[in-house]
């Protein structure tokens, strides 16, 4: 089994977290902040996700990632926030790219959603682990995180373990 791995942020990494620890072909799932390089240096919420590209294409992660937080709003929380796909070498980079583009058709606005090379990443707390795993009876999680869960089985079924 070959692993990759990409980085994804975008909304609240508690969030993404638990959307991409609900995919098949996902091993392992570290929440926290990854930076890149100037101008986008600075820590950002974001996971990195270790994935088996033959059981859940980069394609797929790349479209659940679209379609589970604000990919085409320029928000005022975007420092925090950051819309992105961290990557860890120029092929990945090109791939991640003509993704996005492909992807663009699905979307009325445009995506602002950026391909930025990986420089860093700190582990959020430990309590902040695994978050939803441990707290989904919490109203953030019902209110934020179901939603993204429920959409995730609706179209990418075939990705979720549920079926």
């Amino acid at each position: 089994m070959s692993q990759d791995t990409i980085g994804f942020g975008g909304g609240c990494h508690w969030c993404t977290e638990a959307v991409f620890q609900s995919l098949r072909g996902v091993s392992n799932v570290e929440q926290g902040f990854i930076k890149s390089f100037a101008p986008h240096d600075n820590y950002s919420e974001a996971v990195v996700v270790t994935f088996d590209a033959a059981l859940i294409p980069l394609k797929v992660l790349i479209e659940v990632h679209l379609r589970t937080h604000a990919s085409t709003s320029q928000h005022k929380m975007r420092a925090k926030y950051r819309s992105a796909i961290y990557v860890y070498s120029s092929a990945q980079a090109d791939s991640v790219q003509r993704h996005v583009k492909e992807a663009q058709g699905d979307f009325d606005q445009q995506i602002v959603t950026m391909t930025l090379a990986f420089n860093g990443f700190k582990a959020s707390p430990e309590q902040f682990q695994k978050y939803y795993e441990t707290n989904s009876e919490k109203p953030f999680c019902r209110t934020y995180i179901d939603p993204k869960l429920s959409e995730i089985r609706r179209l990418f079924s075939q990705y979720s373990p549920q079926t």
